[in-house]
């Protein structure tokens, strides 16, 4: 909403916004939105809408000489629209694809202005004090940790209430869920880190120790968490579209 509305101001300098019809896929099938066709009110409405009002995707670009095919794809497509500026909203991984992007662009004699735009609610891109989603998974973590320590506690015969929450290395999400306690000894009793090396026997020590002395324990671990190799708790054994250790399940470990 935001960088199509200034544009609009800008008309001189900038005369159409595209966005690509499920973010980078779009891109490379040439199939681009005219956002110029859609009304103010329309575009002024993105703001109390998802972020993936135009689609997104899961499509990972990998290394200039892996992916050389795509990126001069893509630059022939900003060619042949007359695009100048490449805003690419992600995390990490389209951090890089940005920068990669740039580095193409360059060396095929189409300079093109790239822009990373921090979305990502781990919270943890270079250079950014606070990535915009991040603020809204921790309200969404404080609260449900909060919830479900009042339901643990109203039932005797649970006594062990495990959340698991996003941060494959960074513990942004896991962290937001101490805001759910105001008070010393409230929940959540235990929070671990991915940062942290988990330590089973210190765990069960205090998951023993909240037991005995609350009557209930109610622990916040990250899908990231993992034993002093680096080998993470939830390791499935495959891998996601971006190359990455497939996680989750670590509740259950």
């Amino acid at each position: 909403c935001g960088v199509i509305e200034t544009a609009r101001q800008h008309k001189d300098r900038i005369g159409k916004v595209y966005a690509g019809q499920d973010g980078i896929i779009g891109v490379l099938r040439e199939e681009l939105i005219d956002t110029g066709r859609e009304s103010r009110s329309a575009i002024a409405a993105l703001r109390h809408t998802p972020g993936g009002a135009f689609g997104s995707s899961r499509y990972r670009l990998k290394g200039l000489d892996e992916s050389l095919a795509e990126y001069e794809r893509m630059i022939r497509v900003f060619r042949a629209h007359n695009i100048g500026y490449f805003v690419f909203n992600g995390g990490n991984d389209s951090m890089d694809t940005a920068w990669k992007v740039s580095q193409i662009g360059a060396r095929m004699g189409y300079p093109i202005t790239c822009v990373g735009v921090p979305k990502t609610v781990d919270n943890d891109l270079a250079v950014t004090d606070n990535c915009p989603g991040f603020g809204s998974v921790a309200k969404y973590v404080a609260t449900s940790t909060r919830e479900a320590a009042i339901d643990v506690l109203s039932m005797k015969q649970t006594k062990v209430f495990i959340m698991e929450v996003m941060g494959r290395h960074a513990g942004w999400i896991a962290a937001a869920g101490g805001l759910a306690g105001i008070k010393r000894h409230e929940p959540p009793h235990i929070i671990l880190f991915p940062e942290v090396p988990f330590d089973e026997r210190a765990f069960l020590q205090k998951v023993k120790h909240s037991v005995e002395n609350y009557d209930y324990c109610v622990i916040v671990v990250s899908e990231g968490a993992a034993y002093p190799d680096g080998k993470f708790l939830a390791d499935q054994g495959t891998r996601d579209a971006f190359g990455h250790a497939q996680l989750g399940g670590v509740a259950s470990v």
